[in-house]
């Protein structure tokens, strides 16, 4: 009985974090702006929980236990994805705490400007291009 008391709790101390967070919790209902343009929510969810139990000692035999459990969650909203017509950007909305974490945030946003840069030497070097020929002198 003991051993069943101590696994209900801990179950439904799951189960009740469960009911409470899911993926749309992080990535959010998208809203539609406009026919073009539709915003999906991000946010950071951070959640621990912890249970207990503990036998007491009985003159008359019967088998006491005595347990408890607990849950806490933190929902932050950090992010909107901005999809415009087929691109789509992040636009972070949180201050970071510290540099590491400022860096991290930055990573996509300079991956997409240099994924542009790139795209567009790639398109005008192709356009402007002018055949070359090779001269070659013999003596």
């Amino acid at each position: 009985m003991k051993n069943q008391s101590a696994e209900k709790i801990l179950a439904t101390t799951i189960e009740r974090v469960r009911d409470l967070v899911d993926v749309s919790t992080i990535v959010g209902e998208p809203i539609n702006v406009s026919a073009d343009i539709t915003i999906i929510p991000i946010s950071k969810v951070t959640y621990g929980f912890a249970s207990g139990g503990s036998d007491f000692p009985s003159k008359n035999n019967v088998e006491l236990f005595g347990g408890g459990g607990g849950a806490g969650i933190t929902i932050n909203p950090v992010a909107f994805l901005v999809c415009n017509k087929g691109e789509v950007t992040i636009k972070h909305i949180t201050a970071s705490d510290n540099a590491a974490e400022r860096a991290v945030n930055l990573i996509p946003e300079m991956f997409d400007k240099v994924t542009n840069f790139v795209d567009r030497q790639k398109h005008t070097s192709a356009v402007a291009e002018p055949a070359v020929e090779t001269i070659v002198e013999t003596e």
